[in-house]
């Protein structure tokens, strides 16, 4: 023990791996990734964790694989360094996107061996662990510990060798924190009040019918849309094909059934079936199955998935924490004596193409904790601050057409340097090129298929396109498709990815502040927080928000008078901070 302490006294880094038969099996690394003490066998993780000083950066396999059990065993880490999130931000930036990303896969590849698939992620369908399918198994007879320690100190080589290895260390370190937050929001689950959410099913979605027939309220508008058809007509309004069908029976010809082209016409029809849609979403995505599926001893708990999205957002592996529906959000209630502190970052993406811009016009328009959309409206839009908003949304989106290809004009003229970071951007994503954020994450290949859809889909006006019946375009004409497609994504890509890295960064400073008081993290999404908290800690949270996004603001992008405010709100349940 004694030769313990003064090993963890000397190194602030070291490596924990699965021994081969039981336990855990740790040593202390220099700088370089190499073994720079003995090697110590312990029971268990936890013990490991429990005998180094809180400071210490743990290099694992995988965050997911020992984080959750460590936390169930009462054990917290402070810092973390994941080998396989490395490989897979690394492999991207090498051009490598999508290779296997395993321990097994780097360190095969290191020796010039076939690299061993990865396996799936867990389905969606029922409530998961951060756990995945288990771990893709070393060659036989390969050293656990060994290999960890290869790939790693190869890992260190390779940032060391980009040109700005600065930056994809702190994204490598941010993204590595990131699963620790993932995993520690996942056991503290945000609290859900199941009788509220229970009220509020019966109020909405009326009596519950057995068998698994769809509840009362449901029921009667199907019955209401089909006799919107006529008699004798039966509409089913959970199958776009036969509302299509039924549409076309009644001499009004539709192509598809999505909302914003139902409510282009003018039929008895639409308003029964819109109010359907609404109510059958609640019903299948957050009604009384998805309830016992995922909220127990008053928490939901879901998985996170950071960097689910190819531009780094987070996603999760079911459960939909990420699409609460308003109404919803009713049933997170805070504890008694508890509340949630709800926190907004403010125009995050419009701030963050100012300060990778480097644009000076629109940093100053930054500058300030107020309303950017106002300030921006004052001095180019002559106070109208909806254009002025849609104007800079539109530059980032390439909205370029119509008011949008006016407005662009006059960014291009006030803000130039803003407007052409990222028209670069969408010109290389046209051309085939890889595009990356400020700290280095790295966009898809042009071949790769999106596969979470959403903002993130290269082929938007392709797929658009095919359901319009234009399926039948040349190669050519489908190929400039797809490049302005790419384009498109690769211009938000640039400044999305990079608020992505921004809010890694906030994350894991706001964490740090947290330490010592009993509030928890328990929900994060793209640009929103949540912290559950005792109610006299309220304002010290609150606090530790808005110092978290300057922090992260420093962090990621150096000196600049960009700000990256919050709104805040200190409520009692979750709907009422908006």
């Amino acid at each position: 023990m004694r030769l313990m302490s003064q090993v963890s006294a000397e190194h602030a880094r070291w490596a924990l791996a699965a021994d081969t038969d039981q336990g855990v099996r740790v040593c202390p690394l220099d700088d370089r990734g190499r073994q720079a003490g003995p090697v110590r066998h312990e029971p268990d993780a936890a013990r490991a964790v429990g005998r180094l000083p809180a400071g210490t950066r743990w290099v694992w396999r995988s965050t997911a694989e020992f984080y959750p059990p460590l936390l169930r065993a009462g054990a917290r880490v402070e810092r973390c360094y994941d080998v396989e999130v490395a490989e897979g931000l690394l492999l991207a930036h090498e051009g490598r996107f999508g290779a296997p990303r395993s321990l097994a896969a780097a360190w095969a590849r290191l020796h010039g061996l076939p690299e061993p698939a990865d396996r799936p992620p867990d389905t969606p369908d029922a409530p998961p662990s951060l756990f995945g399918s288990g771990p893709v198994p070393l060659a036989a007879g390969t050293d656990p510990l060994a290999a960890l320690l290869e790939v790693y100190a190869a890992q260190l080589a390779r940032t060391a060798a980009l040109p700005h290895p600065g930056r994809m260390r702190l994204l490598l370190a941010a993204e590595s924190a990131g699963w620790l937050v993932a995993a520690e929001m996942g056991e503290a689950g945000m609290p859900w009040r199941e009788d509220v959410h229970r009220e509020l099913l019966t109020e909405l979605l009326g009596e519950r019918y057995p068998g698994g027939l769809e509840p009362q309220r449901l029921a009667e508008l199907a019955e209401e849309v089909s006799r919107a058809f006529g008699p004798g007509e039966r509409v089913r309004p959970d199958r776009p094909a036969d509302v299509v069908r039924a549409f076309g029976r009644a001499g009004v010809p539709l192509r598809s059934s999505r909302a914003w082209e139902l409510r282009s016409i003018d039929h008895p029809a639409v308003e029964p079936l819109l109010r359907y849609r609404r109510l059958y979403r609640l019903h299948t995505a957050h009604g009384w199955s998805w309830l016992r599926a995922w909220v127990r001893d008053g928490r939901f708990r879901s998985s996170y998935l950071p960097a689910g999205a190819p531009s780094g957002r987070w996603t999760t592996n079911g459960g939909g924490a990420l699409q609460i529906p308003r109404v919803v959000r009713r049933a997170v209630v805070a504890d008694p004596g508890w509340r949630l502190v709800v926190a907004d970052a403010d125009q995050l993406e419009p701030r963050v193409l100012a300060a990778v811009s480097g644009d000076a016009g629109l940093q100053q328009v930054s500058a300030g904790d107020g309303d950017m959309y106002a300030v921006l409206s004052d001095r180019a839009f002559a106070g109208d601050r909806e254009r002025a908003k849609l104007a800079l949304l539109g530059a980032m989106y390439g909205q370029t057409s119509g008011d949008g290809l006016r407005h662009l004009a006059e960014l291009r003229r006030r803000f130039p340097a803003a407007v052409a970071y990222v028209d670069d951007a969408a010109r290389e994503g046209e051309q085939g090129r890889l595009v990356r954020t400020w700290l280095g994450r790295t966009c898809p290949p042009a071949v790769r298929a999106d596969p979470h859809g959403g903002e993130d889909t290269f082929d938007a006006e392709g797929e658009a396109a095919a359901d319009a019946g234009a399926d039948e375009r040349s190669p050519g004409e489908r190929g400039a498709a797809a490049a302005r497609a790419r384009g498109r994504f690769t211009r938000n890509f640039v400044v999305q990815g990079s608020a992505a890295d921004w809010a890694l960064l906030m994350l894991a400073a706001l964490r740090r502040s947290l330490v010592g008081l009993r509030a928890e993290l328990v929900f994060f999404q793209h640009d929103e927080v949540i912290v559950h908290c005792p109610a006299e800690e309220a304002e010290r949270v609150t606090a530790a928000v808005r110092e978290a996004g300057q922090v992260a603001g420093e962090l990621t992008f150096g000196t600049t008078p960009v700000r990256f405010p919050f709104s805040t709100a200190v409520v009692g349940c979750y709907a009422d901070a908006k």
